[in-house]
């Protein structure tokens, strides 16, 4: 009609409808790289096949449903019987069962397991976050679960199950089952050794009462817990079912939700123990040893997180700039946006071949690799500590890219933005992972050595790399009052291992761009300021999500 106000134009389509996998290069490339050519071919089907949901319309709708709805508690029924129990909107059951039927906690037990779940748990972040939590320590449980060869064989196939199970009764009668975990408390925070809760034995063998409270319990709606409480000989490892073999619930109070910044689809509770039946897991004394597996692979989630999130940030600010027109010219193809939307795809790459990475050395470490082993006892808390810690200015830098729009909550960029600096806090914020690296490299040679040889594989492929390297082994040999270094020497060692790995995998511009800027010292603080002589065009059409219509 002439004179209308409300025509559309000079706005981006909905980045929806296509496959987030396959569109990922960085993604398939570390997929195709890291599997067996025998699974090769299975998993792409397979991954595509998830990344085609992750990316439709439906999916991307739960997501948005779930965030918008969080989970409400219910401690009592109608007639004052208590009950603790948490409703979630039908989205958020949605969004569970598509990832458990997805073998997102199914890795322990396939070839190539860790590679393939890694890759489809970081599409699945990028749905919708929040759902990850239980995905993620169920998943994890697996390891420590298998200090007890009796609990193992009773509890991994249902969580390694790809049937979803919403109904809270007795495991036993369940197909598939799912895992939350308490150990930290509002005296301790991470320092568990502080725990209080007490565990007192009962006459069958194994089994206790506990006593106390846990100030963050994940995912409370679970089947099972992984608890710490201390025993008469120490701080001990339990499995705290939600109903008991007999039917009947277990005591498992929950006194209130958090009330949090972002992850808000999925729920995290304080609960409360008053004579809460308890199966020990491994050896009294021994509950740190016990869940140090658990601690390892949650650590490896939070990696690939935020590598996730890092990655859907940027392919939404890649996609607006692709379509958005500023002074005469797509936003694209504007020189100094060209090179914002570059140095985010970098990091964001980055992040990824080093958390694919990882996921590897998990398979090959199964495998009986113990110099992968050792890699992983070193890079798992050093990624930890970096790639979580990149995620959050990712986010918000992709977020101005969509300018006013970018803050507007339709555009998913606040939920991306809210969700951002979570993976730096669980498991073990970030100075918790540095002092953990200290503890290594003072400790364990082997894990410094595979270091060493891993970043050492592309020696002289980079000048600026071969000379970070070379820094990096002059503060290596004087680690004398490091702890009060300990940020800046972990940051390090995390930039020297994506370097190193884009030098080897990555395409040219992507590797040079990195070593430029976070390397070589020729990139500022802020994202955008890479040297422009480099081929950032190259870069940002690598991390484009869809070619445009």
């Amino acid at each position: 009609m002439a004179g209308s106000t409300h025509t559309v134009t000079n706005q981006a389509p909905p980045l929806v409808g296509y496959d987030v996998f396959t569109a990922d290069r960085a993604l398939t490339a570390a997929v195709e790289r890291h599997l067996a050519p025998e699974l090769l071919d299975e998993a792409l089907e397979e991954l595509s096949g998830l990344g085609r949901g992750c990316g439709s319309v439906q999916t991307q709708e739960w997501g948005a449903q779930a965030d918008r709805n969080p989970p409400v508690l219910r401690t009592h029924d109608r007639y004052g019987h208590r009950i603790d129990e948490v409703g979630f909107h039908p989205a958020w059951h949605r969004l569970l069962g598509k990832g458990v039927s997805a073998g997102l906690t199914a890795a322990w037990s396939r070839p190539g397991g860790h590679v393939r779940r890694a890759a489809g748990f970081l599409m699945w972040t990028q749905v919708e976050a929040g759902n990850c939590c239980p995905l993620s320590m169920t998943h994890a449980a697996v390891p420590a679960l298998r200090a007890d060869p009796d609990l193992a064989a009773e509890w991994e196939p249902r969580l390694t199950s790809r049937v979803y199970d919403r109904e809270l009764r007795p495991a036993h009668l369940k197909a598939g089952a799912l895992f939350g975990m308490g150990m930290t408390e509002k005296q301790g925070g991470s320092d568990v050794r502080a725990n209080t809760t007490s565990a007192r034995p009962l006459a069958e063998d194994g089994t206790y009462e506990l006593t106390g409270h846990k100030w963050f319990c994940s995912a409370p709606m679970s089947d099972a817990f992984l608890v710490l409480a201390r025993a008469p000989g120490g701080l001990t490892c339990f499995l705290v079912p939600r109903v008991l073999a007999d039917g009947t619930r277990n005591v498992f109070l929950l006194q209130r939700l958090k009330d949090k910044l972002g992850n808000r689809s999925n729920a995290s509770a304080e609960v409360e123990f008053a004579g809460t039946w308890a199966r020990r897991v491994g050896e009294e004394g021994r509950g740190v040893r016990t869940v140090i597996g658990m601690v390892a692979a949650t650590r490896l989630d939070c990696v690939l997180g935020s590598a996730g999130l890092m990655r859907q940030a940027v392919a939404q600010a890649v996609h607006h700039c692709t379509y958005r027109e500023t002074f005469g010219a797509k936003l694209v193809d504007q020189p100094l946006m060209r090179n914002v939307l570059a140095d985010l795809a970098v990091e964001s790459e980055a992040a990824t071949t080093l958390a694919l990475r990882l996921a590897a050395a998990q398979d090959a470490a199964d495998g009986g690799d113990e110099r992968e082993r050792a890699l992983l006892r070193i890079a798992v808390p050093v990624a930890k500590y970096w790639v979580t810690k990149r995620c959050a200015p990712v986010a918000v830098e992709a977020a101005e890219c969509l300018g006013g729009n970018g803050y507007v909550e339709e555009s998913g960029m606040p939920r991306l933005v809210r969700e951002s600096p979570l993976n730096s806090i669980w498991e073990g914020a970030g100075n918790v992972q540095a002092l953990d690296v200290l503890r290594a490299l003072g400790r364990e040679p082997r894990a410094m050595d595979a270091y060493l040889t891993e970043v050492g594989l592309t020696r002289g492929a980079d000048h600026r790399l071969d000379a970070a390297i070379r820094g990096l082994l002059t503060e290596l040999a004087d680690l004398g009052a490091a702890e009060g270094r300990a940020r800046r020497l972990v940051e390090r060692l995390a930039l020297v291992l994506q370097g190193s790995l884009l030098v080897r995998y990555a395409p040219p511009e992507v590797a040079d761009a990195f070593c430029a800027a976070r390397l070589g010292g020729d990139g500022g603080a802020a994202f955008g300021t890479l040297p422009p002589t480099l081929d950032l065009a190259s870069v940002v059409e690598r991390a484009r999500p869809v070619a445009p219509a």
